[in-house]
């Protein structure tokens, strides 16, 4: 179903046929509709024409529903799917389904399935960050040929965006929920549906938030970030600290490793880019969708469109459901997850002339209320659509931010795929506002860490 986009939207569309991208400020008119015509981060806060898509209101409320152990009630559990998309009715709904999607369909023509629920914008950001966000609007540029900001705060550098890259560039600083730790569970599949799995504990600290935070100090870091093996005993002890930062490209990512069994710390530059991820089915910059560092692709705005989505997925997080109830052959247990119609920016991002990478083009899709990315086709060098991600978006009302019930990397010649950040099996799986001090993400730290 076609979108009545407003002249504005029909206007940006058009940027990304521009030779270089748009770097100017936000007209100050546009900001003032922040909060009024948009939401106070950037959305439509009107629904569709049609009535599928609602409204924004505000999200849901911090008391929606109890949390226990972690996990959310989920307060859309009485309802019933609208329809269910499978191979023999998918040529119905083809203009509401990424490329990825369509192509799950033709390599599972008989277990792929999509069921479709009643859809609800159920994303809420805390007072505190909208007012970040519209100064952002006004003041954060673009910089490095758009591999970096400049005048920025978290969260969320461009509510109002006028290219690709900075549409990209919402997603890698979007809010979630600011410094916190994490425990989650990666499964690593074979196509016939066993899987072995690998558990993390993460960190992850924005700079402004340290303990020891000097704003007359202020460097180049967004954040800090370690990620410590757990289980299975084997893997235990092995450390990643990551130093990411604003402007790769001025200054890039710094990384150490710490393996336990050599018990020596490591710099490990090959934290970036198309270097291999667990059990060789990612990519390094493929992990949240999306991060690093822009400057290998091009990055075109096609605009915004309407697409079935994964959304409110807390039957994917409920604890009832095991990881052997999750992993089925070729793909995730679908009876568990759940869909809905949403607004999607759409960025298609093409292999610079000269720069190497194992994808030659990404197709992206974002979520315009919380920024995230949502739907993402990879393409090998040949051109062909290689891997399929998807991430399924839990919204953490209490919290007022949102995570990943599941991030699914699909391989579509292999037949296997990654089931990244699940954490059924896990209780109080995240923690938010992680105390922390810039000491804390020292080399010195990670071995401290690693030892066993």
């Amino acid at each position: 179903m076609p979108i009545k986009t407003t002249m504005f939207y029909a206007a940006l569309a058009s940027l990304p046929l521009l030779a270089e991208p748009c770097f100017a400020a936000v007209d100050a008119a546009k900001i003032a509709e922040l909060g009024q015509r948009l939401t106070p981060v950037g959305a439509e806060q009107a629904g569709n024409a049609a009535g599928t898509i609602p409204a924004w209101t505000g999200g849901l409320p911090k008391d929606a529903g109890k949390v226990v152990d972690g996990f959310r009630e989920d307060p859309f559990a009485k309802e019933q799917p609208l329809f269910t998309i499978t191979a023999k009715n998918l040529d119905q709904y083809r203009a509401q389904l990424s490329p990825g999607q369509q192509a799950l369909f033709a390599r599972y023509p008989d277990t792929y399935k999509m069921p479709v629920y009643p859809s609800h914008r159920s994303i809420a950001w805390p007072q505190s960050t909208y007012e970040t966000i519209r100064k952002n609007a006004a003041s954060t540029q673009l910089v490095a040929d758009g591999n970096g900001l400049t005048d920025y705060r978290s969260p969320l550098a461009f509510a109002i965006p006028q290219n690709g890259l900075e549409v990209v560039w919402n997603h890698i600083t979007r809010y979630r929920g600011g410094s916190f730790e994490r425990e989650t569970t990666a499964l690593m599949t074979t196509p016939n549906g066993t899987y072995s799995w690998k558990t993390e504990r993460d960190r992850l600290a924005y700079s402004e938030q340290l303990l020891d935070y000097d704003p007359s100090k202020a460097g180049n870091v967004l954040y800090y970030f370690t990620s410590e093996n757990i289980a299975p005993a084997r893997d235990v002890g092995s450390v990643l600290l990551v130093h990411e930062t604003l402007d790769q490209v001025k200054e890039p990512r710094m990384a150490w490793q710490y393996n336990a069994g050599q018990r020596r710390v490591r710099r490990a530059p090959q934290v970036a880019y198309d270097s291999p991820g667990p059990g060789n089915l990612r990519t390094t910059d493929q992990t949240d969708m999306f991060n690093g560092s822009p400057n290998r692709y091009d990055w075109q705005l096609v605009g915004k469109k309407e697409l079935y989505i994964p959304y409110n997925s807390f039957r994917l997080a409920d604890p009832s459901v095991r990881y052997d109830d999750l992993v089925t052959p070729g793909h995730i247990n679908q009876d568990k997850t759940r869909y809905e119609l949403h607004r999607v920016w759409e960025v298609i991002a093409t292999l610079k002339p000269g720069q190497r990478h194992v994808y030659s083009k990404r197709h992206l899709f974002i979520d315009e209320d919380s920024w995230t990315i949502v739907e993402a086709d990879h393409y090998d060098n040949r051109g062909n659509l290689w891997r399929v991600s998807e991430n399924h978006v839990l919204p953490l009302y209490d919290v007022q931010t949102q995570i990943s019930a599941g991030e699914l990397t699909y391989d579509l010649l292999s037949g296997r795929y990654l089931a990244n950040y699940v954490f059924n099996q896990t209780k109080n799986a995240y923690q938010f506002g992680l105390k922390a001090k810039s000491s804390d993400f020292t080399p010195a730290a990670l071995r401290s860490m690693g030892i066993r």
